[in-house]
């Protein structure tokens, strides 16, 4: 089958390369452009970009799919259905025609919960246990199209939404290709989507700051949901501190800390919470670089009822 594909990030290069060794025809790629990155903002491929260049698959990039001359340009293509994984711009109505099968989404989480931008973050930072994996023809709406397939995925109790995702993504391309293989020969069933829909916001920094009062379970969610990006953030000493991770030690019987009170021992830091202290794993100082808790402890010289700063009067009315 000719297909077209959309998508953008590294999350999507597993389905791409998936496709390139299936026996569909990747007729094109449709990717977000050129962007600046890194210190001195020079533009680089997407991900996406960098494996189709690679491949010698043919291009498109640009910046709206609502200019009737690009949507002219893929009609040329005649793609019989177009994959999408993390594309990151809008299809319109006009362009969802185009295929004949349609635009099929990959999409992280088992619909209708958690539709939009950031559902493998929000399912971690509800506590869930477990989520997964859907293909949906693409509509009009956000993240309401019939479902074609889908696949239940546990999440492991000190993953990290990054992890999570990149374990997802490398998952999810079988079931992409799986799911175009069964419109190809004619076996697909959509359903309509059952169930209550959640909403999956995009994190902002301010969500991702820690209020150490809340309970031991509501932080350790937070911090797994919230990294690697935006990451979630304290202050201590007045700087920016980010943690990153959990760790699976259990702190001692006896011990006692109050809401952002550090404690150190040769192999854990424990911080306190508004219920039981909890073991972080790895944490990225102002400035550094991502590192052991324990290891940056060691070399803190951190001071008997060193707190993490909570949120002052201001922060919390907003």
């Amino acid at each position: 089958m000719r297909v077209l594909f959309a998508g953008t990030p590294a999350a999507a290069v597993p389905s791409l390369r998936a496709l390139l060794e299936s026996d569909h025809e990747v007729v094109a790629v449709l990717t977000r452009p050129d962007a600046p990155t890194g210190r001195g903002r020079r533009l680089r491929p997407s991900p996406v970009r960098a494996l189709a260049d690679e491949a010698g698959v043919p291009v498109l990039t640009p910046p709206t799919l609502r200019d009737a001359a690009v949507q002219e340009q893929l009609r040329r293509l005649a793609p019989e259905a177009a994959p999408v994984v993390a594309y990151g711009n809008l299809i319109p109505a006009p362009a969802l025609d185009i295929p004949r099968h349609g635009w099929i989404n990959l999409h992280f989480s088992l619909l209708p919960a958690w539709r939009g931008a950031a559902p493998v973050q929000r399912a971690v930072l509800a506590g869930q246990t477990r989520t997964g994996m859907t293909t949906f023809r693409i509509d009009a709406g956000m993240d309401t199209g019939d479902v074609l397939a889908s696949r239940p995925v546990d999440i492991g109790p000190l993953e990290t939404s990054g992890e999570l995702l990149e374990r997802l993504a490398h998952d999810g391309a079988p079931l992409l290709v799986e799911t175009l293989d069964a419109l190809a020969d004619g076996t697909a069933r959509a359903v309509p989507q059952r169930g209550e829909a959640s909403h999956a916001a995009k994190l902002t920094a301010q969500e991702a700051r820690i209020d150490w009062s809340a309970d031991a379970a509501v932080l350790d969610a937070h911090i797994r949901g919230m990294s690697p990006d935006p990451g979630a953030w304290t202050l201590l000493r007045g700087e920016r501190f980010k943690i990153l991770g959990v760790d699976a030690t259990q702190p001692p019987a006896d011990l006692v800390l109050a809401p952002g009170e550090l404690h150190a021992t040769r192999r854990a830091l424990f911080v306190g919470t508004g219920t039981a202290p909890i073991a972080i794993g790895t944490v990225a100082p102002a400035g550094k670089k991502a590192m052991r808790a324990a290891d940056w402890a060691r070399g803190a010289a951190l001071e008997e009822r060193t707190l993490f700063a909570p949120p002052t009067d201001a922060e919390e009315a907003r």
